[in-house]
């Protein structure tokens, strides 16, 4: 009964987990031709995946594993998210993997392996869990990044994303210890409770509480540790830079809220400091750097930097509105993130990737739809209305305007300006520009019914966004207070 007991609350985990060594054993039997037969079977994993984490949600706070593990609305939320997240990135890069001889059992294998680091890191509740998800996470992309073995700029960013992963897991490990020393645990429950009650060495602590910011700040891929998003957006190949770009913000979020929310609430004066630091070193890095790109890829790296740490201000805001408008903000993004890249993989054909921005002149005259989701799109990151992008702006800068730091939301304010420019110069190319090429677009009957539903929903949760963002808040609330 106890093993029952423990199992249940992960049993969407269990699923996929059986499902992917399936998958493995099945791929070796199907041939070349007949992988649509593994990608059917991803997808039909994804579902089950969603069916368990809604049959086995209840109302209460679950903890499973000796407290380890941790089942609750939040997670369930999340994940449910990260399912389908997964599960557009899959049919957006399916006739682009096609084109260029990746569409193999390894892809979809290791997405999934990815998805399982994700959703351990979304129900972690002790730094070994979290390690572990993180390090499943991170190894699956790694790979990914890498998979195109006879591209020397996707090996050098495979290289360059180990390495430097390699060094903020190390980052994260030692602050880790440092908390241990500092609270004889590492259950982010009696960590807090430690804190709290007050510890003896408050040195240790605060250089722990550094380390583990650090290791936080390069998952995330906030400044100043940045320096691998241009890199590795720009050399791997657009599916696996739509993957890395979109659902893992997810289990970063997640990630982050646990740790610092959840595990060190005392601290939040230490930590909220620290975080404003980088969120505005983010904000002004990432806007005024992605002006000067040429490469669309890596003008979206930096435009990840600066959401992110748009992100973060939502955290610094802090309360159950605050930590639900940076969920909101996390959900929001990660859909017009699979948007922008699943508009790139379209415009690529054999041979040809549709990554500078001179790719997108004229494309209103190549195809009127397309260039009218785009311009949603484009509109929604730059946070224009009525896009639900300019929503999830609004509720981040009204959370910390209500905290009194109204000087940090005009700042906010100012690089989202700069940064609406380089979001209409692609709206200008496509509109005002004669095309580079006149090349047919082909593209699925899924695809185009995904982009047309992916565009305008974007639309639509702008003018009706108040159930999303409920839903955040009622997440965060039940989850970070029941606790």
């Amino acid at each position: 009964m106890n093993l029952l007991a423990n199992l249940l609350p992960a049993a969407a985990e269990v699923f996929l987990l059986v499902m992917v060594c399936a998958i493995l054993i099945v791929d070796l039997m199907v041939t070349s031709r007949s992988k649509i037969f593994t990608y059917m079977l991803v997808q039909f994993t994804l579902l089950g995946c969603s069916l368990i984490t809604v049959g086995t949600h209840t109302s209460q706070v679950v903890h499973a594993f000796n407290g380890m593990y941790v089942d609750d609305l939040m997670s369930d939320v999340l994940k449910m998210i990260s399912y389908l997240g997964m599960s557009m990135v899959l049919v957006y890069s399916r006739q682009y993997l096609m084109l260029r001889g990746l569409f193999t059992g390894e892809f979809m294998v290791l997405a999934l392996f990815s998805l399982l680091g994700m959703n351990v890191m979304i129900s972690a509740n002790h730094f070994l869990t979290l390690y572990l998800g993180l390090e499943l996470l991170s190894l699956s992309l790694y790979a990914m990044v890498a998979l195109q073995r006879d591209s020397a700029v996707a090996t050098e960013a495979a290289m360059k994303y180990f390495v430097l992963g390699a060094l903020a897991s190390g980052l994260l490990l030692y602050g880790m210890s440092m908390l241990y020393g500092a609270t004889g645990s590492l259950e982010l429950g009696v960590i807090s409770n430690a804190i709290a009650a007050g510890v003896h060495n408050k040195l240790l602590l605060t250089f722990g509480l550094v380390f583990i910011l650090s290791g936080l700040a390069f998952k995330l891929g906030v400044v100043p540790f940045h320096m691998w998003v241009p890199d590795v957006y720009h050399g791997s190949p657009t599916a696996v830079t739509m993957l890395i770009g979109s659902v893992p913000k997810l289990a970063a979020f997640a990630f982050t809220v646990r740790i610092l929310v959840e595990g060190m609430q005392s601290l939040v004066h230490d930590w909220s400091g620290m975080l404003i630091i980088l969120a505005v070193a983010s904000m002004a890095l990432g806007n005024l750097s992605a002006i000067a790109q040429t490469n669309i890829k890596r003008m979206f790296a930096y435009s990840t930097i600066t959401h992110m740490g748009f992100m973060l201000l939502g955290l610094i805001s802090g309360g159950i509105e605050g930590y639900g408008s940076a969920m909101f903000y996390t959900v929001v993004y990660m859909m017009m993130s699979l948007g922008a890249f699943g508009m790139i993989m379209l415009l690529s054909r054999a041979g040809f990737e549709a990554d500078t921005l001179n790719d997108f002149k004229g494309l209103n005259q190549r195809s009127p739809w397309l260039a009218f989701m785009m311009m949603l799109l484009m509109l929604s990151m730059a946070g224009i209305p009525p896009t639900v992008g300019f929503y999830a702006k609004f509720s981040v800068l009204n959370a910390i305007i209500q905290t009194g730091h109204t000087p940090l939301a005009i700042i906010a304010v100012l690089f989202s300006l700069i940064g609406a420019f380089y979001y209409l110069r692609v709206i200008k190319l496509m509109y005002f520009d004669a095309p580079e090429s006149h090349a047919p677009i082909s593209m699925g009957s899924d695809t185009g019914l995904l982009i047309s539903i992916n565009g305008l929903g974007v639309l639509f949760l702008g003018l009706a966004p108040s159930t999303l963002m409920s839903i955040c808040a009622v997440s965060v609330q039940q989850s970070l207070l029941l606790h």
